[in-house]
């Protein structure tokens, strides 16, 4: 098993990196919450990370924080929830939403994530409402252009599985009323809104 990785960056996207540690590249898929927090780290950067076996596939996930780490596995054991659909859940809202959410019930936002439909959205509430504790504040993100906030958030949207174009409809709609402080903001808004 492979626990965490620490390398450069050698190149980055919303939902993964490829990550140089001692001459080996790793492609690591990564929630967007991971990506605002390495986006600009140019030195050595260290990922918590999770090896998904299946019969057909090998795939290295990877997280900013142990909290995020311990959500997604916390996730991927609940019924009918796979690790793309706890990537889509990390990218659409925090950790700290995300058990809040959970905590008071609310189906109807977890609906909201990708990936999750009603029924899914009641068994995590049922199957992890007692074992999720509280929170943490998540860290303040530094300023970005908004040309390259809005393309980072229309490409994890699409990652996401998403029309391009109803992407940057939504994107460009929320830039235009104010919201474009950060990539994570923006994917979280457009995912309520669609």
């Amino acid at each position: 098993m492979i626990g965490f990785l620490r390398g450069k960056i050698v190149e980055r996207q919303p939902t993964q990196v490829l990550m140089d540690v001692q001459g080996v590249g790793y492609e690591v898929i990564i929630p967007v919450s991971t990506y605002e927090r390495i986006q600009n780290q140019d030195g050595e950067v260290t990922l918590m990370t999770y090896l998904h076996v299946r019969e057909d596939a090998m795939q290295l996930f990877g997280f900013h924080t142990a909290e995020e780490k311990a959500l997604f596995l916390k996730l991927i054991q609940v019924n009918g929830v796979g690790p793309k659909v706890a990537i889509g859940v990390l990218s659409g809202c925090s950790v700290d939403e995300f058990k809040r959410s959970v905590r008071e019930g609310d189906v109807a936002r977890l609906k909201a994530l990708p990936g999750i439909g009603k029924k899914t959205a009641e068994r995590i509430v049922l199957e992890l409402k007692d074992k999720l504790d509280g929170g943490t504040a998540a860290p303040e993100i530094g300023e970005q252009t908004t040309g390259r906030i809005v393309e980072e958030a229309v490409l994890a949207l699409v990652s996401l599985g998403y029309q391009k174009g109803q992407a940057e409809k939504i994107i460009q709609q929320l830039v235009r009323e104010g919201a474009e402080r950060s990539v994570e903001e923006l994917i979280r808004l457009a995912l309520q809104k669609m």
